[in-house]
């Protein structure tokens, strides 16, 4: 709450609170501010100090004025010539060839940072249901400091030191990686596998290797926020295609392909975030035919397989890596901090993403991939897995009745780690009245690759539990 009795006065503090949050992007560049008459009722201050409190951030620069609009967090600048860009229709019944010359070029607005700055600096000590993450204690094991005793205890720990690791990575990992591989049908062999620094990483080298800027890349909408932003960041033109419960658009995809010839095509098969959707074995085969005639390939992101079922579809196994690169990692699952990913791709690409690799960051910590194959080997991952399946099925099960006893419905089926909610208000606002609180949410906004209004939100099923959460929730929503 904002004090009277502090050292700046109630329009400083006010003004501060909102500079906070913008400089750190928990309000999204675009994002609308509460109007004068919702801020000073949410504070308790009057609207002559929310007035002055804005008029602060307008000369800061954070902020601008749009007439008849209200205050808006302003946007990042860029270049003349994209100001204006084309807007992609909304469904394959408005397109024709005239309009699919030209589709969104340029930096998207989505604040894909202001999650992952939440992973690092917990705004409270409350449960937090927009993270994208599971919780700390969830992932607490005594398996994984035993195998890193067990690699440093040994002359390894010398040797390894003093030298470069191998290229590709360990071999002991990639081989354990392989066999892993084999379990979910898809046919890749050690020579097969690069490690990684995180699965974000293996997703780098494969658009580093195979596209240039301007390249148009085909993109799930609604997507993962961070891919949009990176791959906006190196340049590219992103072709946003609608995400189905069975697959993505196939009509979207196909005029994409008439008319930009796109390079590649990035998916979540399985467990798609935010949806939590899986691509049905249908969808997968006409995909695949779709890439074979207009020759681009997949990247297919697999983070959360260990909390799926091993025979999901999935494109890599269909395909047999020929157009399709595998992507995986273990940060989501068992340490975050290891930062161990890896990518297996069909052997005619492999040099090119082996020396995108390495100008990058030349080898991986070998020691820590030594660990991580002793914890595959002996077994331990696959039960640490199967734990936090069982325990993530209870959670999912509380929240969602939680979530439906406040209002919530889901806009698609809940599994997985994360739910699809429809709140019925625009969750931009709700974030930021809910933030007050000290909950981070996940607005529906963030998971598109333009930034629009949105009823949506991602929930996390395991941080969801939280019956207080929901109870302010339940009243917040009401005022909006």
């Amino acid at each position: 709450m904002l004090m009277k009795a502090s050292s700046q006065s109630l329009t400083e503090q006010l003004a501060a609170r909102f500079s906070e949050r913008i400089r750190n992007r928990l309000l999204a560049p675009g994002a609308r501010l509460p109007s004068v008459r919702q801020c000073a009722e949410q504070h308790g201050v009057s609207p002559s100090t929310v007035v002055a409190a804005y008029d602060q951030l307008l000369a800061q620069g954070l902020v601008e004025a749009r007439k008849n609009r209200g205050f808006f967090v302003r946007e990042a600048t860029v270049p003349a010539a994209e100001e204006a860009p084309q807007q992609v229709p909304a469904s394959p019944q408005e397109w024709n060839a005239a309009h699919w010359i030209v589709a969104r070029r340029g930096p998207a607005p989505v604040n894909a940072t202001s999650l992952i700055r939440g992973m690092f600096h917990r705004i409270s000590n409350k449960p937090q249901p927009g993270m994208g993450v599971f919780p700390s204690d969830w992932l607490e094991t005594s398996f994984m400091p035993a195998a890193v005793r067990k690699v440093t205890g040994t002359r390894v720990l010398h040797d390894f030191s003093l030298q470069y690791g191998e290229p590709l990575g360990d071999a002991g990992l990639r081989r354990a990686l392989a066999n892993k591989l084999t379990g979910l049908d898809v046919p890749a062999s050690p020579e097969q596998i690069i490690t990684t620094v995180g699965a974000t990483h293996a997703l780098d080298i494969v658009s580093r290797t195979l596209l240039r800027a301007g390249d148009p890349v085909m993109v799930e909408e609604p997507g993962w926020a961070v891919e949009f932003a990176r791959l906006n960041a190196l340049g590219m033109h992103l072709l946003p295609v609608p995400r189905r419960a069975d697959g993505p658009d196939l009509e979207v995809m196909a005029k994409y392909c008439e008319v930009h010839k796109p390079k590649l095509y990035v998916s979540v098969s399985v467990f798609h975030n935010p949806t939590s959707y899986c691509l049905s074995p249908g969808s997968a085969h006409r995909l695949l035919q779709l890439a074979n005639q207009h020759d681009f390939h997949i990247v297919e992101d697999d983070t959360y397989s260990h909390i799926a079922p091993p025979h999901a579809t999935r494109l890599s196994s269909l395909d047999g890596l020929r157009r399709t690169i595998y992507v995986g990692g273990f940060a989501k699952i068992l340490a975050p901090n290891w930062r161990i990913g890896f990518l297996a791709a069909p052997p005619a690409l492999l040099e090119q993403l082996l020396d995108t690799k390495l100008l990058a960051t030349l080898t991986t910590p070998a020691l820590l991939e030594k660990a991580l194959a002793l914890c595959i080997e002996q077994g331990q991952l696959r039960r640490h897995c199967e734990r936090i399946r069982t325990r993530l099925d209870l959670a999912r099960a509380r929240s969602v009745k939680l979530a439906l006893a406040a209002g919530c419905t889901f806009a698609a089926e809940p599994a997985g780690l994360f739910g699809w909610v429809d709140t019925g208000v625009d969750t931009d606002a709700l974030s930021q009245r809910m933030l007050d609180e000290g909950y981070l949410l996940a607005p529906g906004a963030l998971f598109h690759a333009e930034r629009k209004p949105s009823t949506l939100m991602r929930i996390n099923f395991t941080t969801a539990q939280d019956a207080a959460f929901w109870k302010k929730y339940g009243e917040i929503v009401k005022k909006l």
